[in-house]
């Protein structure tokens, strides 16, 4: 294919975290595991909290679309990837690597958000207890998310209109098991000073800036803590945000992780193995990091499993 029509590519193709045959049966059954598993957890979540009245709270409410968010950021990459090596093919097209990315930058920027919002939920319940309910009222809650989506969609669809222009070359393989927005920028021919710049930006301002956010909301959060004088007092603060901090400092752990390496050591292979953390396994353990450590989830989740039980034996009667 000659430069003179290079904008004319159709597919590309990706050449996954393995090309050796004998890998892919195991690489197959393990993400398909993951997959269910997080979708199943994620989705046991929102039904627990959407079945049962004590978690209409704005915790809860904002966990709920985080879980939601989980299931379809693993979605947009994960179903894709089986499909192709179920098929034995690594093509995927033009505009289906465009929507891919598409998604894959909503749900991930979404990501980042919520945990912003969610640590700014326990800023309020911690450090202006008496007020929470009335500053964290339904509206707000429902702005904050509307917000989150809107950042997220206007930051997805930005990057993917800027990757159209682009024109390439004869070299259309992407080392990775998803269409990575940096990894199709690199395929580029044409002049990508301004998609370079734009995911720069996007990586200070908005990743950088709820990560900000979160950090500042625990420093008051413990600033907070420090100041209550029973120790029973501090743990039963301390873990009300114990589930929150663990899934930010995976998520946030993972993924800088992820760019931290992939700058290291420049090797496509080795960032597409690492970006397995924070696209997979992230999503897949939220649901165990907050319902192991939430007695609220236990028991929404035990009367979950004994409504439906007992529809159950009714209808078989």
């Amino acid at each position: 294919m000659g430069p003179e029509n290079d904008t004319l590519i159709s597919e590309f193709l990706l050449l996954g975290l393995s090309e050796e045959p004998a890998l892919q049966p195991l690489i197959f059954g393990l993400f398909l595991s993951m997959y269910l598993v997080t979708v199943l957890g994620n989705l046991l979540i929102i039904l627990a909290i959407s079945s049962d009245q004590h978690l209409h709270t704005p915790m809860y409410f904002f966990l709920s679309n985080l879980s939601l968010v989980d299931i379809c950021f693993t979605s947009t990459t994960i179903p894709k990837m089986l499909w192709n090596i179920q098929t034995q093919r690594k093509v995927i097209t033009f505009k289906g690597c465009i929507t891919q990315l598409y998604f894959f930058l909503l749900f991930g920027g979404l990501d980042d958000f919520l945990l912003a919002v969610m640590a700014y939920d326990r800023y309020v319940a911690i450090c202006y207890p008496l007020h929470y309910m009335v500053i964290m009222n339904p509206q707000l809650c429902g702005l904050l998310v509307l917000m989150s989506w809107i950042m997220g969609v206007l930051n997805s669809l930005a990057q993917s209109l800027m990757v159209l222009p682009l024109s390439f070359c004869t070299d259309l393989e992407i080392p990775h098991y998803f269409c990575d927005l940096r990894e199709v920028v690199q395929l580029a021919c044409s002049d990508t000073f301004l998609n370079n710049m734009m995911i720069y930006f996007v990586a200070v301002v908005l990743a950088g800036g709820p990560l900000a956010g979160i950090i500042y909301s625990y420093s008051k959060i413990v600033s907070s803590i420090r100041a209550i004088s029973s120790a029973q007092g501090k743990y039963k603060a301390f873990s009300t945000c114990a589930s929150h901090l663990s899934v930010v400092s995976l998520f946030y752990g993972t993924s800088l992780g992820v760019y931290l390496s992939s700058a290291a050591t420049h090797s496509s292979h080795s960032s597409a193995a690492a970006s397995v953390m924070y696209t997979v396994v992230t999503p897949m353990l939220n649901p165990f990091i907050y319902s192991l450590r939430n007695r609220d989830i236990k028991r929404a989740l035990k009367r979950f499993f004994e409504m439906a039980c007992a529809k159950e034996t009714v209808i078989s009667r």
